[in-house]
């Protein structure tokens, strides 16, 4: 029986499905000499390096557009239980 390959490249998408070890985790999200992005160290893609700074940048982007998002569903749950609508239909 030919055994499958457990990490390679595929259309150009790096993948893993070894084993994750805490060593592999913690170098793989810390690398800096490499971009923005490197390779997942187990799953199909790419994720943030947080040794480079534009990371940080996304994170906080990302963490204010969530915040932002729940305040806006908090106030707008607030209007509709205080609000009463009334609906007219002519026959």
């Amino acid at each position: 029986m030919v055994e499958k390959p457990s990490s390679g490249e595929l259309f150009g998408v790096p993948y893993n499905f070894e084993r994750p070890k805490l060593s592999r985790m913690l170098s793989s999200y810390w690398q800096p000499g490499e971009g923005m992005l490197v390779e997942k160290p187990f799953g199909i893609g790419y994720t943030l390096n947080l040794a480079n700074w534009r990371s940080w940048i996304v994170l906080a982007i990302t963490g204010a557009l969530l915040w932002h998002q729940q305040q806006e569903e908090g106030v707008g749950d607030e209007a509709e239980e205080t609000e009463a609508v009334e609906v007219v239909v002519d026959d």
